[in-house]
């Protein structure tokens, strides 16, 4: 009794390890770990019917500021991709990217193939013969800090990162090569249709100035032909001078400027003091998604929603 009851536990446990084995997403999905919403919202896509990403920075935390936790260097440290968009843009990945384990590949997208850079403009106020320059493909060794970040705010180049995400899980799951490579076309052609609607919205507001509160829409700016006059910030985590401050109020009132844009995360006073005893209206934009949801859809959100945006508060009074 005793040895057949042995016999029917063992392949009892037998047949649940199996059955564990079969289901468990450690042994069915990539382990994928995305820094900021964007990139996590393109990510989702691609990986769409093979397993789901998960999300580093969450909420209304900001990239530039976020401190990892001990939870998020654990999962990290069991991942197989560690996607981010660059070490300027998530500066608490530099000393994790040297410390994780071989087995987690880290991709840094700004040097996805295809992408048109720009370089970082610092000065308060922004010149148009600066403004209408070149960008690059690729960084060509001016190093990630001297170039602007933001890239996926243009969907051209977020097209760019699509075919670098589907690249990368391709070779790390062979046998999942196809639905990859197919989410990924639909994905882009997707991009082009959001292009093209952006476009449109856009066009009466392309010649309207404006200030925002740091340099985090030059991409989506030079795609749709806006006309930004400056920012406030060089960065968000360095407060503006009395001087760069002064500049911009002169560039508002010389230009006429119809909004100052502030962000969710950072202080609206600034703003708010900027335009005091100016004609300048004051709104909000979003560039990094941290009002809206994570999932599949943020990306388009966020575009159309900064789109809305612009045009709310650059549009004539009716």
């Amino acid at each position: 009794m005793h040895g057949a009851y042995g016999r029917t536990w063992a392949a009892l446990l037998a047949g649940c390890i199996a059955i564990w084995t079969a289901v468990s997403p450690a042994a069915a999905d990539l382990s994928v770990v995305v820094t900021i919403k964007p990139l996590h919202a393109l990510v989702s896509q691609v990986m769409a019917g093979a397993g789901t990403p998960e999300l580093l920075v969450k909420g209304s935390a900001s990239p530039h500021t976020y401190a990892l936790k001990p939870s998020d260097a654990s999962r990290l440290s069991q991942a197989d991709v560690f996607f981010r968009m660059s070490e300027a843009m998530e500066p608490f990945t530099v000393k994790v990217a040297k410390s994780l384990p071989k087995h987690v590949q880290v991709v840094t997208l700004q040097n996805a193939r295809g992408l048109k850079l720009y370089p970082r403009r610092t000065s308060a106020t922004f010149d148009d013969d600066h403004d209408h320059a070149d960008g690059s493909d690729h960084d060509h060794g001016h190093g990630q800090a001297l170039t602007d970040s933001h890239a996926w705010l243009d969907p051209i180049n977020a097209k760019a990162m699509v075919d670098r995400i589907a690249q990368v899980l391709s070779e790390k799951e062979p046998s999942r090569a196809a639905l990859f490579n197919a989410n990924a076309a639909a994905l882009k052609t997707k991009l082009d249709a959001l292009s093209a609607e952006l476009a449109r919205d856009l066009t009466p507001v392309a010649g309207r100035p404006y200030v925002v509160f740091h340099d985090a829409l030059q991409y989506f700016e030079r795609r749709y032909k806006l006309r930004v006059a400056g920012s406030v910030s060089v960065s968000p985590e360095v407060p503006p001078s009395a001087k760069r401050l002064s500049e911009l109020r002169k560039k508002i009132a010389s230009l006429g400027a119809v909004c100052v844009f502030a962000e969710p995360q950072f202080d609206t006073r600034l703003v708010d003091n900027l335009v005091e005893g100016t004609r300048a209206r004051t709104g909000t934009i979003d560039p990094e998604g941290s009002r809206i949801e994570p999932g599949l859809d943020l990306y388009f959100t966020l575009l159309r929603n900064l789109a809305q945006d612009l045009k709310g508060c650059l549009s004539p009074p009716a």
